[in-house]
């Protein structure tokens, strides 16, 4: 039997939340074989690629209240720099069901907790079958202002058409220092073996997804 549609929130969403953000330079060789929207490709300089991580406490005041991980990879489109979705765990249904339809991020389930003491954040990724990941952040410097980004995704529907994804969003940062581990054989342990080259987190954002 077919699997009934699950609701979701028309495009754009409007998120609020708190979230951590990792920046990586990882060797080529280490990378999972992520499929990526047809007319991108890595961006490699050195051998490496670039991945950008983030771990997102999405919360009341948004139209969807719930956890993500969320791994993009730094591509060229044309001559273009821009990103795109290679993995991402939420745990809520319309989220996953509505990253997928409107945007094709390919979100999966998983069971996801974020703890925030202080300066401290804690997190942890579950996926039957596969080892825990797990975060630790600290901050090393609060900034005294709001950050404002604009920045757009490239993904690839379903139907295998190509959808650019706009992103708007403004929250209170701190730089800190981040580590991520991961099991040995994960998929993702390539992100247990290297630490990132800069760690931030954004309190208190208000985002914009989609147009």
């Amino acid at each position: 039997m077919e699997r009934p549609a699950v609701p979701f929130p028309p495009s754009p969403w409007h998120l609020t939340g708190d979230m951590i953000v990792s920046l990586w330079r990882v060797p080529v060789g280490e990378l999972p074989p992520w499929s990526l929207p047809s007319g991108t490709r890595p961006w490699i300089v050195r051998r490496r690629a670039t991945l950008v991580t983030f771990w997102v406490d999405y919360r009341p005041g948004g139209v969807l209240t719930y956890r993500e991980f969320l791994i993009a990879l730094v591509v060229r489109h044309g001559r273009r720099l821009a990103a795109s979705t290679v993995a991402a765990w939420v745990d809520d249904e319309r989220s996953l069901a509505g990253g997928r339809a409107l945007w094709g991020i390919p979100k999966e389930r998983g069971a996801i907790t974020l703890h925030a003491e202080g300066r401290s954040a804690r997190g942890e990724l579950t996926v039957p079958g596969t080892p825990t990941v797990r975060l630790t952040y600290r901050d090393v410097l609060r900034l005294p202002c709001r950050l404002p980004a604009r920045a757009h995704l490239f993904q690839q529907l379903p139907d295998g058409e190509e959808c650019r994804v706009p992103m708007r969003i403004s929250g209170q940062p701190a730089l800190g220092r981040g580590r991520v581990m991961t099991g040995a054989e994960d998929p993702l342990s390539a992100l247990g073996r290297h630490r990132p080259l800069l760690s931030l987190a954004l309190r208190d954002f208000r985002s914009v997804v989609g147009s």
